[in-house]
């Protein structure tokens, strides 16, 4: 299952080592909606290998701002915690999956 990051828990995974997925989301995000499944998926089936989880941007806001998202969804892939790729809208899980075949 997805994490929840919040803006006081994030750091901590960024900074983990291992690579990571976040899912800049909010509850009344159509196109959020529909990337949701293809997170959980993921989460699943990379588990132990890449941390992936979902932040809800209205509850929390330093970090979406920290990282100019302006858009939503907007799915951030970290490498040794710096940003190595970005995703902005809706896309197929296959996607996703290729980017992050990409970190490992």
């Amino acid at each position: 299952m997805a994490l929840e990051f919040t803006d006081e828990n994030i750091k901590e995974f960024i900074n983990s080592g291992k690579p990571v997925v976040v899912d800049f989301w909010a509850e009344w995000c159509g196109p959020c909606r529909m990337v949701g499944p293809s997170i959980e998926e993921l989460s699943k089936e990379y588990d132990g290998k890449v941390v992936i989880g979902k932040l809800d941007v209205d509850n929390n806001v330093e970090t979406p701002n920290d990282y100019g998202i302006r858009n939503i969804p907007t799915i951030l892939f970290f490498k040794n915690g710096e940003v190595v790729d970005k995703q902005i809208g809706a896309t197929q899980k296959s996607v996703l999956a290729a980017k992050i075949e990409a970190l490992l």
